[in-house]
């Protein structure tokens, strides 16, 4: 499908551009980034001391990949034609604002050669095995809605979305602290997996019927909005409970029990979803779950923080 034709203008008010760009990013999205990467260090607290230059380095390194590949994503909807004045969201800054379709494909590799060089410092830091690992990430993340067949558009993206920006980033950031990966830190991973993955269920909920209509083959559209929710709510409760198991089974401290103070998002999100099926009504609902997954990560970091300290 042939690109649209606009004749837009680039918005002149430098304000109204940064804010463009802002939104560009899909700013809450990226806690989806900063959370994992946050968590596998404060995991990494328990092994040996903290290396704070590699911290800030792979948290800027997976906030910039993620930012890029959401600008993949606006460019490629142009492209396949599926943005339009009247989507809902943040995104369709080409269609809205008058952004440059290559303007938008710039600045994302740009995102990610700096996230490159980044790469390069924390590998030459600790090992360069995770250059792979790495590359491959990156390959992943322009692959997401990007090439022939975008993951995105497929049953695999809650899967993959969860397990390379959840699962993924908490054990690189884990092992550029302590040389190793621990049974421990992969089981502390995967309820994060289970909630990053649980963004894009929510995305592909509210998207359901315009993806429909597009040929996307979903999860979503798979199994059915109502049979979505109760996924989305099944993912939460697994999630929760997951902690709690862990802690009976005396491998995390108990504080990290403070996770339930997030729950109430987690409702929030759930039933924000039942009985809708116009997207900006669901709107709310999908930004809840983006919540419930950065606080949720961050109640666990703390209280392995406070696990530590007491």
């Amino acid at each position: 499908m042939q690109p649209q034709t606009h004749t837009n203008v680039q918005p002149s008010n430098s304000k109204k551009t940064w804010k463009v760009w802002w939104q560009q990013t899909r700013p809450h999205t990226l806690t989806a980034s900063f959370v994992p990467v946050l968590l596998g260090t404060a995991l990494a607290m328990y092994e040996t001391d903290l290396h704070f230059g590699l911290f800030f380095a792979m948290l800027l390194a997976s906030l910039l990949i993620q930012a890029a590949t959401n600008m993949f994503n606006e460019y490629y909807d142009y492209v396949r034609g599926l943005d339009t004045e009247d989507s809902h969201g943040i995104g369709g800054a080409i269609v809205r604002e008058g952004i440059k379709p290559k303007t938008i494909l710039n600045v994302a590799l740009s995102l990610y050669g700096i996230a490159l060089l980044l790469g390069i410092y924390i590998c030459s830091s600790s090992s360069w095995w995770l250059a792979l690992v790495g590359l491959f990430c990156m390959l992943i993340g322009y692959l997401y809605t990007g090439g022939p067949l975008p993951i995105a558009h497929t049953p695999f993206g809650e899967i993959v979305s969860g397990f390379f920006m959840g699962m993924i980033i908490i054990l690189i950031s884990f092992f550029i602290q302590t040389g190793t990966v621990t049974s421990t830190s992969v089981l502390v991973s995967i309820p994060i997996f289970i909630l990053v993955g649980a963004i894009m269920l929510s995305n592909n909920i509210r998207d359901l019927d315009g993806d429909k209509e597009f040929g996307r083959k979903t999860l979503a559209i798979l199994i059915g909005r109502k049979t979505a929710i109760k996924l989305l709510a099944g993912m939460f409760i697994v999630s929760y409970a997951w902690v709690f198991i862990l802690i009976a089974l005396n491998i995390i401290s108990p504080w990290l029990a403070i996770v339930v103070l997030s729950a109430p998002k987690a409702i929030k999100a759930t039933k924000g979803f039942i009985g809708k099926t116009i997207p900006i009504q669901m709107m709310p609902a999908m930004k809840a779950t983006a919540q419930t997954n950065t606080i949720f990560g961050f109640l666990l970091s703390i209280g392995l923080f406070i696990g530590y300290f007491i």
